[in-house]
């Protein structure tokens, strides 16, 4: 009897460590009164990626085609290839493959054919936010030539142009620097030109595991954190111009998987496919005091 209670203990405790993803390695369950938890913080958008298929079409958008940096991937619109939820999680997947180009033309932007491709998801026309903080959990790919981000741009780039229209760069990570994650800030100066400022964090091996990338944005001041670690803050006075202050606006949030280009550099292309995994993306504003 004795021994039939330890086996039944054993396995109770087995479906335990299964269920919260403690043996597979993978995000434990998320749940509304979790991503509520955060003190001082209230939610005000989210996505858990709690169902299967292409990615929820009520809140995210795609970007499509040659975007920019000179970068080597073709980013595809509603491509389970490149962008799936499954698991529970996120996956975009960059792969190394032909993929016809119908945006092609003699001088345009891309190749008639592209080698690879990839997925940018975004919140343009669906949601967007001035101030709070935005923290996504993430499990980042590795090699030589990946550049996967989580960043956030001016609603009014249509208008304003880049970079007058503010960029907040959460996290950028390179695969040719794989010890270490950044977080910038790039905005249009008194002169009218480009300016930026950022930080980054030595890191231990951030494709093993997930990781909670974030940022804490008011009127005054940006911190950017790596899990608890905060490495860099940013005052957004500084970024006034006559135009006003791009970081005193609403902005919209992009998740993509770059290949290459201006900052990505050279592609091994024995690493593929690659696949960054996004367990979570949640937004808080700074809750009321009672």
């Amino acid at each position: 009897m004795r021994e039939m209670f330890l086996v039944l203990l054993a396995l109770a405790t087995l479906v335990g460590l299964l269920a919260a993803g403690s043996i597979l390695g993978g995000p434990a369950p998320a749940s509304q009164d979790a991503a509520q938890a955060r003190k001082g913080w209230k939610l005000v958008w989210a996505d858990e990626f709690g169902t299967t298929g292409l990615p929820d079409p009520k809140k995210w958008d795609y970007e499509e085609g040659f975007v920019r940096n000179q970068e080597a991937q073709y980013y595809t619109r509603a491509r389970s290839e490149n962008a799936r939820v499954e698991g529970g999680t996120l996956i975009i997947e960059g792969r190394k493959e032909k993929f016809p180009n119908p945006q092609y033309r003699p001088g345009g932007k891309g190749p008639e054919v592209a080698e690879y491709t990839a997925a940018s998801l975004i919140t343009r026309g669906k949601a967007a936010w001035r101030y709070g903080r935005v923290e996504v959990r993430a499990k980042l790919p590795l090699g030589r030539g990946v550049w996967p981000a989580i960043w956030m741009l001016g609603t009014n780039i249509g208008q304003a142009g880049w970079p007058a229209c503010g960029e907040i760069d959460i996290m950028e990570f390179v695969g040719h620097t794989p010890d270490r994650v950044h977080a910038t800030v790039h905005w249009r100066g008194g002169d009218g030109k480009h300016q930026s400022s950022g930080g980054n964090l030595k890191v231990e091996r951030p494709w093993d595991d997930f990781h909670v990338y974030a940022v804490e944005w008011t009127d005054q001041q940006m911190d950017f954190y790596f899990d608890e670690t905060r490495y860099f803050s940013f005052q957004v006075d500084k970024a006034t111009d006559k135009g006003g202050n791009a970081f005193r606006q609403p902005q919209y949030l992009l998740l993509n998987l770059a290949l290459g280009g201006s900052w990505g550099g050279a592609i091994d292309d024995k690493i593929f496919p690659q696949k960054y995994v996004i367990d979570y993306v949640r937004v808080y504003e700074r809750a009321l005091e009672k």
